[in-house]
């Protein structure tokens, strides 16, 4: 099993809303780590973005995968530019209410995309 480990990289989870294309409600909740993720690994984005709720949400799929996409090329590469040694990957995950990483939690809705990291570009890979 692989250790991993949250960085919080911007104050309290949570308290800082994203800016994305359809203007939809999200905010920064943390990221989560691969122990090697210094060696070429995996780091996991995470952001509130309760418009995506399958009760009562009002954000289809595809606008929230385009705007997983957009905070991939703004949000995430101006974070990963703060350090010295970055992951090749990184998932982006939203989530309709908090979600303790590696729990199961049957009545969130999550979406996730990944990407490959390049020359400060996102790369998307899909799942």
């Amino acid at each position: 099993m692989r250790a991993l480990c949250v960085l919080l990289l911007a104050g309290p989870v949570w308290a800082d809303p994203v800016s994305v294309p359809s203007g939809q409600e999200i905010s920064f909740y943390d990221v989560v780590e691969d122990a090697d993720a210094h060696e070429g690994g995996l780091w996991r984005y995470r952001f509130l973005t309760p418009g995506i709720s399958r009760d009562g949400g009002t954000v289809p799929v595809e606008t929230a995968l385009a705007d997983i996409e957009a905070l991939c090329g703004t949000f995430v590469v101006a974070d990963l530019g703060r350090f010295d040694v970055a992951p090749d990957r990184v998932v982006i995950t939203f989530m309709d209410r908090p979600v303790v990483f590696g729990q199961a939690t049957p009545e969130a809705t999550q979406f996730f995309e990944a990407f490959l990291i390049e020359d400060g570009k996102c790369i998307w890979e899909g799942f």
